[in-house]
């Protein structure tokens, strides 16, 4: 995404923090690390000589989402008055999901709340030795304006970056994945969007999740039925899934084995997803292997699963749909990092399930890399 001018930046940090940029860092660097559609990311340097990552939200661009996504929200509301036998689908509920999270994500104050409350469910679970969340600093942070601890390390997609800072990449994915489910069951909030950008190995060999701006939670009303979803996800059991569905959305009779046999094309979809080795070339003239993870082919097989819900008359909850992006994700890392392993039978995997009501976790949820 083209990133904004450096003039623009350095007045939106100092308007939304009611400061002289120079009083609050010693250093900012001018060209970002990183640039989204939403904000873009530039190292800097804090007058405390903390290094840091600062999350700068593009100028202008609340309002046009604001206006983009209610516009969305209003015809999908439109479109089921129309049609009333669109009121069974999810069709309303995931547009609001969109607009719920997009919209979320122009607060950094939530997202700072989010880091918090992440970092804590680490410490308090003695998880910190296998994973990590940046530190976030609210004196030089705001609504637009972000800074956090500044994570050195490479995606979960660079093969050969990877074995540059653990000798055991499946056991560096085993934890990402036992860490990240974990948190689904006993933190109040569950990272939301896992795309290679935002799950690094650092060169400590922890796993760090960046970017807490799409978060999500699972209402203790569904978990039975997400628990069971997930097990028969992972164990490729169609029969499964669609039992558990149901149990999650159905809202009249549903056809159990025809939706079994629906599910059962999606499985073979993701089943049949090549992986691609690119290969690109480094600053310092070298050459490294990347695993080409395609964020469009995921989105789509996430539409097909909601599609397959709705038109067996099932209108699943909007977290189910993060969670499933999330699978679909971790089931990709899966098939690169570690093709031979099993999920399901690997006793180093843990789907959230030791989670106690009191939220302790067992040590063996996590592994030396």
């Amino acid at each position: 995404t083209e990133s904004t001018r450096f003039a623009s930046v350095k007045r939106i940090v100092e308007q939304d923090l009611g400061r002289p940029i120079s009083e609050v860092f010693r250093s900012f660097e001018e060209e970002p690390l990183a640039s989204a559609s939403v904000a873009q990311v530039h190292r800097a340097v804090l007058k405390t000589g903390e290094e840091v990552a600062v999350k700068v939200q593009k100028p202008g661009v609340d309002q046009v989402l604001q206006a983009d996504l209610g516009f969305l929200y209003i015809a999908a509301r439109t479109l089921e008055f129309l049609s009333p036998e669109l009121a069974r689908t999810s069709l309303v509920d995931i547009v609001a999901e969109i607009r719920t999270s997009m919209l979320s994500e122009l607060d950094f104050n939530q997202e700072l709340r989010n880091l918090e409350t992440f970092r804590n469910f680490l410490d308090k679970n003695g998880l910190q030795s296998k994973a990590a969340a940046p530190r976030p600093f609210p004196e030089a942070s705001s609504k637009k304006v972000l800074t956090m601890e500044l994570f050195k390390g490479v995606p979960l997609i660079d093969l050969e970056g990877i074995r540059g800072y653990s000798k055991n990449p499946e056991a560096t994915l085993i934890n990402a994945l036992n860490v990240w489910a974990l948190s689904v069951r006993g933190c109040e909030i569950f990272h939301a969007d896992v795309h290679a950008g935002n799950l690094l190995v650092l060169e400590d060999g922890r796993v760090g999740f960046i970017d807490f701006g799409i978060v999500g939670s699972v209402p203790p009303a569904i978990w039975s039925a997400v628990e069971g979803v997930t097990i028969a996800f992972v164990a490729n059991d169609p029969q499964g899934m669609a039992q558990n569905l149901i149990a999650m959305g159905a809202t009249g009779k549903v056809d159990e084995a025809a939706l079994a046999k629906d599910i059962a094309s999606v499985l073979a979809r993701i089943a049949g997803l090549e992986t691609e080795v690119v290969l690109r070339g480094t600053g310092d003239g070298r050459v490294r292997a990347q695993v080409a993870l395609d964020d469009e082919q995921v989105t789509e097989l996430l539409l097909e699963v909601v599609r397959v819900t709705d038109q067996n008359g099932l209108k699943l909850p909007r977290e189910f749909a993060l969670l499933v992006k999330q699978a679909l994700y971790f089931d990709r890392y899966n098939k690169l990092l570690a093709p031979d392993l099993d999920p399901l039978r690997d006793a180093r995997v843990n789907l959230g399930t030791s989670i106690a009501g009191s939220g302790s976790i067992a040590s063996s949820d996590v592994i030396d890399v």
